[in-house]
């Protein structure tokens, strides 16, 4: 393929630019052949027409994919140019912070300019024991790979950091380059180290440019002069001595020169530098600054002198030791002399003042190289040295606008150190190809060996530079000619410029410089005049003299060393003329020369090592925290060699990659039938079709090698493919979502339109209703109006029929009036009045029904309310409704007809009324005529008249008072409704407010519960986590005296074989095998056979060697006082056994009336053992009678099974009968003793009876001995129910005391209780508090007196068992002498010899004080773990040794408990020591250990402990002793095994988890594989099996079933499986915190679906309570942090909020790191990462960016009590322990 044709549309280029180098741009069509202007559109949007250049036709450079920017290598790139590689550096620098990247083998190093947190030690930790390019680029990973190279390949490294090249110097410039061998012994272990250096920049001392500083210790001086020690140097601010204020910056931002002084201090203390030689080194730089300030006066052109009494000379004079009249003489002279004579000759004032200068740098240089000297003293090792590292830190290529001769200096050393780095590239790529077995074609590179030559061959530039020297009157300008005679125009790297005479230029490697030749002779000749020296000589000051002392002999830390190596820099003094005898070979080499052999030198010990390089690259002159300047980096870049690296990568085949990394690339172009079970024949099935030029590409035998750009034009196709599936899918989801849409739209019209139609309908329905409305509105109307009509006419009808009957009443009334009027009066006032009393009665009552019909309402209401909700209420009522209408229609069809009939009605009565009214026509005549009688009758009507005035007038007044009266009842009665009214309001706000108060209370008291529930969760956790802290810190206290033990048994042994010569045959002991072993510990004999040889060598110069007497003496200080801490626990041991022993004589004396009821006891024992003997004589002889009665040939026959049955019937209960009569026979002879000891009057009688008991064993004897044992018994029980009688009063009067107290304590209560409820809530509850913390405590402290009274009775007790167990012990001892031998020998003797049944074991083993060693080394040291595990049971060597313990105890012997325990805990220790790195023998002694711990505890006879027994388990307790302090050391045992374990089992996964968590892809075609990040070195990467996250649970499973096979406690398995989860849950995290190709969304896919199957594992273990789930959290947080969207503020604030196990470095990190594995994914954004830390920058955690991935949980052992009977347990024979017996 073309390389013409990637340059198509959308392709991006490079293009150059003058401010930012290069600048990024688009074709906008593709670019045919023969074009000259190529049409571009820049990022910003510009469009732009860039012409190629006519000559060359050079396309522009392309522009990487987005995916392989960023990479850690840069030769990863598939476009290899300046552009590529700038840009890569500058998004890895200002994107993702990260200022390490790889080229090659060269690791760049960008300053950020700021301090960053990745240097810690768990960075270390990280790096430790990776290869080189597994985790992201570091100088750590440099390091760890020159170490691993030394260790494996036997081969010396370099690693050389050259610094930045092509910048300004500043205030932290390298003033001198240094070399520092670091040397290892044959362990590879760091033994000291050696540095050499060169060109030290003597001229800073007297000079500095501008911005520019003197060297630090000066401002450091000065900054401190107020310290009292330094009053005497008479220092003052930096300004004010001349050769400190030149620069004109004293000064550096962020920097105290006063604490940098402490600093300097204590670094020089630390390297050996005493308080004297310090202050005398800051003497001697004191008296430099006020040399510098050390005045001239010219008196005439060619003489000057000091003035008198100058204060500058003075003070240099006093802090030098010097006279001040010589110095001030030979400061303004200078001695010349002849063949003939000698004479002085003053000098000018310049003159002086370079001589001043000159003196200065001379003592600064000699000050500089005895302190490198005394530094290299202090890092010597009389070791002999195996191997070692140099790390070379010199100074980079320099060229600034006056170059001198530091500069030509500085640049030869650059170009032999780019020569070599040339060298070195061309061969790895040699031996890479090679390697691959690909054909080997010839690269052209850069050679500047061509320019080399031109400064050191013969009639080079420092050949006539030393030749010029030599001349009598040589000066610069005739050097400079000499060089344009011999070089112009001879060697195209000379030139000469056009406007100076005095100058030259030589093309450099990395650029053009121009030197001036001024200064060159002076500073190559470096020249000091002697009589100034001799003064400073003759110096009372002790160190300056030494100094110069010998001064041609002295050796600097540069020059010749017993090794050979030479020095770089010598001054020498020249005189005027050097006297016979005086001038040697040394002192004619001038500075050049010295430069040239140490560098010689130096490229011979490099090219003898391995190198390593480091580039350094200044990103902008301003010290501008990750700020990157284009123009400042590529100037270095171009310089310092990285783009040559990129070159020579770029000529051949620069990308490479694994047939399986290709495969799982580049997948997603083949097809199904094109993948083959042979990987490499399928990558080139497929290579061969996509790429048709074979040159492009190289098939090795384990990688594909292509050429530059070919991988861009695979990613090119591959995402064409990807583009073209994803419009496939896209289309296919696009068509989907557009029928969902429809499918949407469509529903929502069908819905419109049917609410639409919906109220169309009910408008319509609401027409019919309004006008059948309007209808029954005018049928009323009408109806109104005929009804009026006849209601009027009704009513004059009535009128008339009223008048007519009026006056036939009044007549009436007239007549009856008179007679009925008083009655009338008084009906009507009664009447009235019983109204007025029925009224107010109907209104109380119908009131009240209201209230009452208004609540039922309510009710009713509420009721309807909820039914109207319902659907089925609404039905009903809608039926309800229409019946309603039907029956409304109805009933409207009845009153139509009732409106006809009445129609009718009307008419007939429309006849009537006219004829009534004709009627009434003719009455009226009839009244006129009756008028005129009415006349008559008027006077009595005037008579009636007043009386109905009157009567009138009392009914107006009745009215008037009654009106009074119903006003009064109205207004009473609205009265009473409004108090009523206001009653109720006031009564429904009491109710509210009683509601809102009991809500606040309620509220409050949940509140104020869940606070305290808060409060008390937080105080436990706090108290948990302060446990926990404490707890950890006394474990990690643990670990490191294990540590301080081992290395002080290592120490010891050392200083062992130092003091003493080794004899012959003698073994020194390995000193990694001094494990953690307390002071009883073996000392082992176990050797390495490779140390003898060493030895024998080293014994001849050991006698030469000084013995180190401060080690010597801090090793024999330490031994006495362990001694001494020894000697002090022993004495209080002693102390402790006299004060035990005191106390056992006053309880032996205080023991004598206790003696008869132990005697009434054994008495009843030896009783019912008598009585179980006798029970078993019958059983035999009824079961011996049965057998002679029953006997028949066929069941009697000696094969029947009734026989044998019988017959083993028979045998057991003879044994039985056996082992009763011994116990008998022991107990008889007990009591005969008790007697013996308490009745000694009657001893003789009394032993007669016993022993004639005891010859005659008859049946007679037998019966008289239970009947006195029974009289014994009763005795005893009688005693017994006395003394619980008594028990039983005491109790009873304990009891009311206690009920007493209560009762008080309730009153008390009562009264608190009345106090509080009086106080506000907040003081009420704080109260109570108090109140129960009171209480509580003084509980405790009663729990704990009574406490201690337990223990001080259960000690006396104890020690009281330990007398009479001792005492019955001798007692059988003596019994057994008393017996004679007739009385054996009257024994029966049976001529059968039958089994034995074992007896009723006690659950001890007893064994000699001769067998301990044995039974150390059988049960521990030569125990195997897997045949225990497998066929005995769990912890079984824990219980044989408690079970000898506890014999031990039993014989109260101390001596033998304290031994065995001491020899236990030393016997495991030592076997951990040894097979330390064995997980079976670990986990085997963790779980012994502690199940030996919970031994201890469960048989210690504590309550607390004893509560978990049963009743038999609790009879086997320790009775004499009390071992809670071997508890606590086998407490501290255990949990240096548990810590031993862990370590063991982290090292066995460690090479397992980030191949199997991380690279390994569990779930296949996920992960798109990158272009790999870095070239690996052939030898770099060891063969290593690929681990899978099966690999990790087959050895959780593995782990886990020797746990279990070992019996370790539950909990404890929890605890070990949480460690390790958090150790590969940290160690995941970790690694991809520091993997920038790992930090994907396809990688997050994998870290969970990993997480999700560790989970599964926990969940089949049942072990998902152990907390291990809970240590992955921070991991799971990051996968998930990977896969989540991250780029709106919503997505920021999820993240927050998700990630909160992450730190805020944490979660940054990883979004720096994120890296899109596909052109479809896209970076995290600078602005959302910003946005994160703004959102987290109130989180308080810590800045720490890794997990510690090395902290251990602090470990707990809960007790866990045994169900195991110790009495049941068996000794296998296979543990050879035959001489222990069961007791």
């Amino acid at each position: 393929m073309a390389a013409t044709e990637l340059y198509t549309k959308y392709a991006r280029v490079w293009i150059p630019d003058p401010e930012e180098v290069w600048k990024s741009a688009e074709l906008l069509k593709d670019y045919k052949e023969g074009d000259k202007v190529i049409q571009l559109r820049l990022e910003e949007g510009k469009d732009l027409e860039y012409c190629l250049d006519p000559k060359t036709k050079e396309l522009p450079p392309l522009r990487n994919p987005d995916i392989l920017v960023g990479e850690n290598d840069l030769t990863a790139l598939s476009y290899l140019h300046e552009p590529a590689v700038l840009h890569n550096l500058k998004v890895r620098f200002i994107d993702s912070k990260l200022i390490y990247t790889y080229c090659g083998i060269v690791l760049v190093a960008i300053n950020p300019y700021e301090q960053l947190p990745i240097y810690g030690e768990d960075i270390i930790n990280a790096y430790s024991g990776q290869n080189m390019g597994d985790m992201d680029p570091h100088i750590f990973a440099v390091a760890e790979e020159a170490y691993k190279q030394m260790a494996r390949d036997e081969r010396n490294q370099s690693i050389i950091s050259i610094g930045n090249a092509k910048t300004t110097r500043n205030d932290n410039s390298s003033r001198f380059g240094k070399y520092i061998e670091i040397g290892f012994d044959k362990r590879y272990r760091i033994i000291g180290a050696n540095m050499r250096t060169y060109l030290l920049e003597k001229s800073r001392v007297v000079f500095q440019a501008e911005e520019e500083r003197n060297y630090h210790i000066f401002y450091q001086l000065c900054a401190s002069a107020a310290l009292p020690e330094f009053k005497t140097l008479r220092l003052g601010n930096a300004n004010y001595f001349h050769y400190t204020k030149q620069g004109g910056s004293p000064v550096i931002d962020g920097i105290d020169d006063a604490k940098e002084m402490v600093h300097t201090r204590q670094a020089c203390t630390l390297l050996g530098i005493n308080d004297s030689y310090q202050m005398g080194i800051f003497r001697i730089l004191a008296g430099l600054l006020h040399l510098g300030n050390v005045g001239f006066t010219s008196r005439d052109a060619d003489s000057c002198t000091i003035p008198p009494k100058h204060e500058p000379l003075t003070i240099f004079c006093d802090l030098m030791g010097v006279e001040y009249q010589e110095m001030s003489h030979w400061l303004c002279h200078r001695k010349l002399a002849t063949a003939s004579e000698t004479y002085i000759k003053p000098i000018s004032k310049l003159q002086a003042i370079n001589a001043r200068d000159a003196l200065a740098k001379h003592i600064y240089a000699k000050l500089f190289n005895w302190i490198v000297d005394h530094v290299n003293k202090a890092l010597h090792s009389t070791v002999k040295q195996h191997s070692f590292i140099g790390v070379l830190d010199i100074y980079g290529f320099e060229t600034f606008e006056i170059n001198s001769f530091e500069q030509f200096c500085i640049n030869y050393a650059n170009e032999k150190l780019q020569q070599q780095f040339n060298m070195h590239v061309f061969k790895l790529e040699q031996e890479e190809y090679m390697k691959e077995q690909i054909p080997w074609t010839l690269i052209d590179f850069y050679d500047n060996q061509p320019c080399i030559n031109l400064i050191e061959a013969k009639l080079g530039i420092l050949d006539l530079l030393d030749e010029e020297c030599k001349m009598p009157k040589g000066s610069d300008e005739s050097w400079a000619q000499k060089l344009y005679n011999t070089h112009l125009n001879k060697c195209a790297l000379f030139e000469k410029p056009r406007m100076s005479n005095k100058a030259f230029i030589i093309q450099h490697f990395a650029d053009k410089v121009e030197y001036q030749c001024e200064g060159f002779l002076e500073k190559n000749k470096d020249t000091v005049y002697e009589e100034q020296i001799k003064v400073l000589k003759s110096s009372k000051f002790k160190m300056l003299s030494e100094l110069f002392q010998d001064e041609e002999k002295a050796l600097s830390p540069t020059s010749a060393t017993p090794s050979g190596r030479t020095l770089l820099s010598r001054t020498a003094v020249k005189p005027a003329k050097a006297r016979p005898g005086q001038a040697s070979k040394e002192h004619k080499k001038t500075v050049g020369h010295q430069f040239r052999n140490s560098l010689h030198l130096l490229m011979e010990t490099l090219n003898a090592t391995t190198p390593h390089y480091v580039r350094c690259i200044k990103p902008n002159d301003f010290k501008f925290p990750f700020t990157f300047d284009e123009k400042r980096a590529v100037q270095q870049l171009r310089a310092c060699g990285v783009l040559e690296t990129i070159r020579i990568s770029a000529a051949g085949f620069p990308s490479r990659w694994t047939y399986q990394e290709f495969f799982s690339r580049y997948r997603v172009l083949m097809k199904q039938k094109d993948v083959l079970s042979d990987r490499k024949q399928t990558c080139k099935n497929l290579l061969e079709k996509l790429i048709l030029d074979k040159d492009k590409y190289q098939f090795g035998k384990t990688k594909i090698f292509f050429r530059a750009g070919q991988v861009a034009y695979l990613e090119k196709i591959r995402a064409d493919k990807l583009r073209v599936a994803c419009i496939r899918i896209q289309k296919t989801i696009r068509g989907w979502l557009m029928r969902k849409k429809y499918l949407r739209m469509k529903k929502a019209a069908i819905t419109i339109q049917r609410y639409v139609r919906g109220y169309q309908a009910r408008c319509y329905a609401k027409f019919l209703r309004r006008t059948r409305a309007a209808i029954i509105l005018q049928k009323f109307q009408r109806m109104y109006v005929v009804r009026k009509r006849y209601r009027l006419m009704r009513a004059t009808t009535i009128v008339l029929q009223s008048l007519l009957r009026s006056y036939i009443a009044r007549n009436k009334y007239q007549r009856m009036l008179r007679e009925h009027k008083a009655i009338i009066i008084q009906k009507h006032m009664r009447g009235w009045l019983a109204r007025v009393h029925y009224r107010r009665s109907l209104k109380a009552i119908v009131y009240l029904q209201c209230c009452y019909r208004r609540m039922m309402a309510k009710r009713e209401l509420k009721k309807l309310k909820i039914e109207a909700r319902s659907v089925e209420r609404y039905k009903k009522l809608n039926i309800g409704m229409e019946n309603k209408i039907m029956q409304l229609q109805r009933k409207v069809d009845e009153q139509h007809k009732d409106y006809k009939s009445l129609l009718e009605k009307l008419t007939s009565l429309e006849t009537t009324y006219n004829t009534e009214t004709e009627k009434l026509r003719s009455d009226v005549e009839r009244f006129r005529m009756s008028e005129e009688e009415a006349k008559n009758a008027t006077n009595r009507v005037h008579v009636l008249q007043e009386e109905i005035t009157k009567l009138r007038k009392e009914l107006h007044q009745t009215q008037s008072e009654k009106k009074t009266i119903e006003e009064w009842a109205d207004k009473y009665k609205q009265e009473t409704e409004q108090l009523l009214s206001e009653l109720k309001e006031q009564n429904t706000l009491l109710k509210k407010e009683k509601e809102e108060l009991n809500r606040r209370i309620q509220d409050q008291a949940k509140e104020m519960t869940e606070t305290m529930e808060k409060k008390l969760v937080e105080e436990t956790k706090q108290l948990e986590l302060d446990l926990n802290d404490e707890r950890l810190r006394y474990q990690n206290l643990l670990n490191e005296f294990s540590r301080l033990e081992e290395r002080y048994d290592d120490l010891r042994d050392e200083v062992n074989l130092m003091v003493s010569i080794p004899k012959p045959g003698h073994k020194r002991t390995d000193s990694t095998h001094s494990s953690n072993e307390s002071e009883y510990t073996f000392s082992s004999e176990i050797t390495e056979t490779e140390d003898l040889p060493l030895r024998m060598e080293q014994e001849p110069s050991e006698k030469k060697a000084p013995l180190d007497m401060s080690l010597f003496l801090k090793l024999q200080k330490r031994v006495t006082e362990l001694e001494q801490e020894k000697q002090s626990l022993q004495d209080e041991l002693d102390r402790k056994e006299e004060q035990a022993l005191r106390t056992k004589t006053r309880e032996e004396e205080e023991r004598p009336p206790m003696r008869g009821a132990e005697l009434e006891y054994e008495s009843l024992k030896r009783q019912e053992l008598e009585s179980e003997n006798k029970k078993l004589k019958n059983e035999l002889n009824e079961l011996q009678k049965a057998l002679l009665e029953r006997s028949s040939p066929e069941v009697t026959a000696p094969g029947a099974p009734a026989y044998r049955v019988l017959l083993d019937q028979l045998t057991s209960v003879s044994e039985e009968l056996e082992v009763r009569k011994e116990e008998v026979l022991i107990l008889r002879s007990q009591l005969v003793s008790q007697k013996e000891a308490i009745q000694p009057k009657n001893t003789m009688t009394d032993s007669t009876i016993l022993l004639e008991d005891v010859q005659k064993m008859k049946d007679k004897g037998e019966i008289a001995q239970a009947y006195i044992g029974l009289k014994e018994t009763n005795r005893l029980l009688e005693s017994q129910l006395q003394s619980q009688k008594k028990s039983h009063d005491n109790e009873l009067e304990a009891l009311r005391g206690e009920i007493q107290s209560l009762k008080e304590e309730n009153n008390r209560q009562q009264q608190l209780l009345a106090q509080n409820l009086q106080l506000p809530p907040e003081a009420r509850i704080e109260a109570s508090l108090q109140h129960e913390i009171t209480r509580l405590t003084n509980e405790n402290l009663d729990l704990m007196e009574q406490l201690e009274k337990q223990d001080k009775t259960v000690r006396k007790l104890k020690k009281q068992l330990k007398v009479f167990a001792k005492k019955i012990g001798e007692l059988e001892v003596g019994q057994m002498e008393n017996i004679s031998p007739g009385q054996i020998i009257d024994e029966p003797i049976r001529p059968v010899n039958i089994p034995r049944k074992e007896k009723d074991f006690q659950g001890m083993l007893e064994y000699k004080k001769d067998d301990e060693p044995k039974l150390i080394k059988n049960l521990i040291l030569d125990l195997k773990p897997r045949g225990v595990a497998v066929n005995l049971i769990p912890g079984l060597p824990a219980y044989i040794l408690f079970m000898c313990v506890r014999h031990a105890d039993y014989l109260n012997d101390d001596q033998k408990v304290r031994s065995l325990l001491t020899s236990t805990i030393n016997g495991i220790k030592k076997v951990l020591k040894k097979r330390g790195d064995d997980v079976e023998t670990v986990s085997f002694w963790l779980s012994n250990t502690c199940r030996f711990l919970h031994c201890l505890k469960q048989y210690s006879g504590e309550e607390g402990f004893m509560k978990h027994n049963t009743p038999r388990q609790n009879e086997h307790c320790l009775t004499n002793f009390d071992l809670a302090e071997y508890r606590q050391v086998l407490s501290d045992l255990a949990i240096q095994i548990y810590q031993q374990l862990v370590r063991v089992l982290e090292n066995i996964l460690q090479p397992m988890i980030v191949s199997g968590m991380l690279e390994h892809e569990t779930i296949q075609g996920v992960s798109g594989v990158k272009p790999p990040g870095l070239r690996k070195r052939t030898s770099s990467i060891a063969d290593e099996g690929t681990y899978t996250l099966d690999s990790i649970i087959r050895q959780l499973n593995t782990f886990h079933s020797v746990m279990c096979q070992h019996g370790m406690d539950p909990e404890l398995i929890k605890q070990v499986v949480k460690q390790t989860f958090y150790i590969t849950g940290a160690v995941t995290l970790n690694n991809l915190l520091l993997r920038k190709d790992m930090c994907s969304w396809s990688k997050g896919m994998q870290i969970r679906y990993n997480v999700s199957q560790l989970e599964e594992w926990l969940r089949d273990k049942n072990l998902m309570n152990s907390g291990a789930k809970e240590t992955l959290e921070p991991l799971i947080q990051a996968a998930q942090l990977l896969q989540v969207k991250k780029k709106t503020d919503e997505d920021a604030e999820a993240i927050c909020s998700m990630c909160n196990a992450l730190t805020t470095a944490q979660i940054v990190k990883v979004l720096n790191l994120y890296t899109p594995v596909n052109e479809f994914e896209e970076r995290v954004s600078i602005s959302f990462i910003r946005t994160i830390q703004m959102r987290l920058r109130d989180r308080k955690d810590s800045p720490q960016l890794l997990m510690d991935a090395k902290h251990i949980f602090p470990v707990t052992f809960p007790f866990n009590p045994s169900s195991l009977a110790l009495e049941t347990i068996q000794i296998p024979t296979s543990l050879g322990l035959a001489f222990i017996s069961r007791v």
